[in-house]
């Protein structure tokens, strides 16, 4: 019996699912690193989300206010004294979040605060009842959780409650 054929048919078909199997690693790679480039069109035409890292500490979030105080609360009271005793120095150094209209995913870490914490976004003012919200809780320290959120045009805020923090601002242009 003659193999030749049988071999460089199965070599071409190896060939050919190497081929294919390097093209799907390829469109892998380029999907996975699109939560971290902006919002771009999957390959149903969707936008996929672009991801929005936030970090918590004890009483702030560190993106907004751009240092870490290095508070250590051991409850959410410890939090209600600080913020009363520094917030009006810390306000005018916030630096609000502006983003476009669009799909997002704000992922948030809880960075080695000893107690669960949250976030809660949503709109600023009466537009608090029109505009997108969203809200959840369960970080327990060294937790990471995605908040997935299609934002309109309009002013919002986002804090956390359990923390708690200042209410931040974010506009959407």
């Amino acid at each position: 019996m003659n193999y030749l054929p049988f071999f460089c048919s199965s070599l071409l078909l190896f060939s050919l699912a190497a081929c294919t199997s390097n093209q799907a690693d390829k469109s892998l790679l380029n999907s996975s690193s699109l939560a971290t480039s902006g919002q771009k069109p999957d390959s149903h035409g969707k936008s996929n989300p672009e991801v929005i890292n936030l970090t918590q500490v004890g009483c702030q979030f560190l993106e907004v206010e751009g240092k870490n105080y290095q508070y250590q609360p051991q409850n959410t009271d410890d939090c209600k004294k600080i913020n009363g005793e520094t917030l009006t120095s810390r306000k005018s150094g916030f630096k609000p979040l502006e983003l476009k209209p669009g799909k997002y995913i704000f992922r948030v870490t809880n960075s080695n605060v000893p107690y669960p914490l949250g976030f809660y976004l949503r709109g600023k003012g009466i537009k608090q009842v029109s505009l997108p919200k969203v809200s959840g809780g369960g970080l327990t320290q060294g937790i990471t959780k995605d908040y997935e959120v299609d934002l309109t045009k309009g002013d919002y805020l986002f804090s956390c409650p359990l923390n708690p923090t200042p209410d931040y601002p974010l506009v959407v242009n």
